[in-house]
């Protein structure tokens, strides 16, 4: 070793959202290489595996003057870092290096695994479950009591799509995710005495899945869709094989909003090519009927050009109410 080499620090991470054991190549070489291995957690899951693979790790945590001196004359220390880093130590080598007093070693941050795409829902399944243990309002949840929640939190997506939104758009995504994290929590135990199996949200995963990829054969398989329009038939052909319904009226939900509900029974009637009659009848329902069943017919979404209207209303009203929502905006809906 080379008396005035400063020596090379190594700071190595770890995401804990990937199994322990499972480190990069450049990061097994860092640390079978190095002359030290520092760490400060004497439960950081990684230990273990490194001990399997004969590599000694000390339970230390030296301050950034500690390190730096450890490192003298060329020698190389790896830092097995905790999932969030090591602030105070990384604070203190920075201080040590900005001064221009100290001959730092060579200063590496290694990242030792990385997370994949969507990793961050796995803190939110373990986030969920420590709630639903320990809150006292979460944990008598019911599917029933909640039920309500989804209907408002999918509403209130739609507004901040409307809206056009980001930020109200990824908060309204997150509350809407919470609903299906909250159910499938509340699946895993099953209900007593009624003879229901226990799901969790692996199992909601898989069963998405396993639909995505059968309703998709252009992608997953050997069909072929060279127009939007192809897709759409393989999702109807396909989904049709999986219901196997008698109607085409199965599975519309008759307690949706009214006007999304006869544009939804328009839309079944149109593609299943039948020719039905709108029932003859007195009274505003049945003028919302045709309305909505024309509005579909002409590629409209009557339930969203009403809320667009209800809009304008509100803005009207509140524009004669004197709050400043804009004179125009009413003078355009009274025009």
């Amino acid at each position: 070793m080379n008396a005035e080499d400063p020596g090379r620090i190594v700071l190595l991470t770890a995401s804990h959202r990937v199994a322990p054991g499972l480190l990069s190549w450049p990061a097994w070489q860092a640390l079978h290489g190095a002359d030290r291995v520092l760490c400060a957690d004497p439960d950081h899951p990684q230990l273990p595996y490194l001990r399997e693979a004969g590599v000694t790790v000390e339970h230390a945590a030296p301050t950034a003057p500690e390190l730096v001196d450890a490192c003298a004359g060329g020698r190389s220390i790896v830092v097995l870092a905790g999932g969030e880093g090591d602030p105070a130590l990384t604070d203190g080598l920075a201080r040590l290096a900005g001064s221009g007093r100290t001959r730092m070693p060579d200063l590496e941050l290694l990242p030792g695994s990385y997370d994949l795409p969507g990793a961050r829902l796995l803190d939110l399944v373990q986030i969920m479950d420590r709630i639903r243990v320990a809150c006292p309002w979460t944990s008598r949840k019911t599917h029933e009591g909640l039920a309500k929640y989804a209907i408002e939190e999918a509403y209130e997506l739609v507004e901040a799509i409307e809206d056009g939104d980001r930020d109200e758009l990824r908060e309204e995504l997150g509350d809407v995710l919470l609903q299906v994290v909250f159910h499938a929590r509340i699946a895993e135990e099953g209900r007593p005495g009624d003879g229901a199996e226990p799901f969790s949200v692996d199992d909601v995963a898989a069963g998405l899945i396993e639909k995505l990829i059968h309703r998709h054969p252009h992608v997953f398989g050997d069909e072929t869709a060279e127009t939007p329009e192809d897709v759409h038939a393989h999702w109807l052909r396909t989904k049709a094989e999986e219901k196997r319904r008698d109607s085409v009226t199965d599975g519309v939900p008759v307690g949706q909003p009214g006007l999304a509900l006869a544009a939804k029974l328009a839309s079944r009637v149109r593609t299943a090519g039948l020719d039905v009659p709108l029932p003859a009848g007195e009274g505003i329902g049945y003028e919302l009927l045709a309305l909505a069943v024309r509005a579909e017919r002409d590629g409209v979404d009557p339930e969203a050009a009403l809320r667009a209207a209800g809009r304008a209303y509100r803005d009207a009203i509140r524009a004669a109410e004197g709050h400043g929502e804009g004179r125009e905006a009413a003078d355009n809906v009274e025009g």
